[in-house]
């Protein structure tokens, strides 16, 4: 008989067929910057799901997955500053770098465990800023500037922002469908075997190690085509594409959409980077806001949205998503008064979970 899909995996098909009608949205609406930032989203999503793969599946915290964003924009960059805008030349440099930078840092970082490898993967993301920061003839810390996106010979074109939204969003797809056929195959059993007690997976015969390896490269090289996307998205790569930080936020997407969870990545994305412009839009101050709300995530629903939705919290957090956007529509009609009704809605959501969280508790 077969398994019925989870609530969650329907939801996030949900989302991922509403993320299609994005470029028709932004016509309906005369707005492109709708187009603009759910753009980013999309590629963004890709970059987490790449690094939920080693973190969610393998227990690999990398703390420089960034680098690869880095890593694969520069590639473009630099083959536009030579006048080299092919993209069947660029795209394949771009990911071949990744994954090269990817082994590297693994035949590095992955002969250790916990906290050295956390510190040996942003000691050597680091590294690779810096080296960003000192190439002075691809404006150093001032970032290089794209001034033609990759050509497709007329088979794509990258500068009409619907086909290139929906390259990205296809690109998301594939690699979802592709985590979740490799998650589930002989190789995704021992990764995650691995992530459970990778001694005991050794002491059977399994080569952890070149797993582990394996695992870390196809991230690093699925990074670099998030790293391609962006630059072509922006027409602009900087250093600061590899800082730590930025890696600190990928980390924070999969944590927020559920770790381990093939959708988690598209959740925490959507997620993160929707409050991100919701409370910037309030206050330059927007992570003081945002930190607490992750720390409730991490202590009410442990398995981030994703988990959430699967132990039956969907509809509270469909609740806090509403009085968010009204929260929101009452700053933007009411610029100066925004704070008051803005604040018993939050009030009220927030109530709201910790009263069914209780509830639940109390059942189980």
């Amino acid at each position: 008989m077969a398994k019925k899909p989870q609530i969650s995996t329907i939801i996030a098909l949900l989302l991922l067929a509403l993320l299609a009608l994005v470029p028709t949205a932004s016509q309906v609406f005369e707005d492109p910057f709708l187009l603009t930032l759910f753009t980013r989203i999309v590629i963004l999503a890709l970059a987490a799901v790449s690094l939920n793969f080693i973190l969610g599946y393998g227990g690999m915290v990398s703390f420089g997955h960034a680098a690869f964003i880095g890593v694969g924009g520069y590639t473009v960059g630099i083959m536009a500053k030579h006048e080299v805008f092919a993209a069947w030349l660029q795209w394949p440099l771009a990911l071949l770098m990744s994954a090269l930078v990817a082994l590297f840092m693994g035949l590095l970082s992955l002969r250790t465990r916990g906290i050295f490898f956390i510190m040996i993967t942003l000691a050597l993301a680091q590294l690779v800023y810096y080296m960003g920061n000192g190439a002075y003839a691809y404006g150093g810390d001032d970032g290089l500037t794209i001034l033609r996106r990759s050509d497709f010979g007329g088979l794509i074109d990258l500068k009409h922002r619907p086909s290139f939204y929906y390259l990205c969003w296809a690109l998301l797809s594939l690699a979802l469908f592709l985590t979740h056929r490799v998650v589930r195959s002989r190789f995704g059993m021992v990764l995650q075997g691995a992530k459970s007690n990778d001694r005991r997976m050794a002491a059977i015969g399994f080569p952890v190690f070149r797993y582990r390896l394996a695992a870390f490269v196809i991230a690093g090289t699925v990074c670099g085509l998030a790293g391609v996307l962006l630059a072509n998205h922006t027409d602009f790569v900087s250093p600061a594409l590899m800082h730590w930080t930025r890696s600190g936020d990928l980390i924070v997407m999969v944590v927020l959409g559920g770790m381990g969870s093939l959708f988690g990545p598209l959740f925490g994305a959507v997620g993160f980077l929707a409050l991100e412009e919701i409370l910037s839009s309030y206050t330059e101050y927007w992570k003081l806001v945002f930190g607490p709300l992750l720390v409730l995530v991490v202590l009410f629903a442990r398995g981030g949205i994703d988990g959430a939705i699967r132990d039956g919290h969907g509809n509270v957090l469909l609740g806090i998503m509403v009085a968010a956007f009204l929260m929101h529509g009452v700053h933007l009609f009411y610029d100066d008064l925004w704070y008051i009704p803005g604040g018993l809605l939050a009030a009220a959501a927030g109530l709201v979970w910790l009263v069914t969280w209780l509830h639940k508790r109390r059942q189980a």
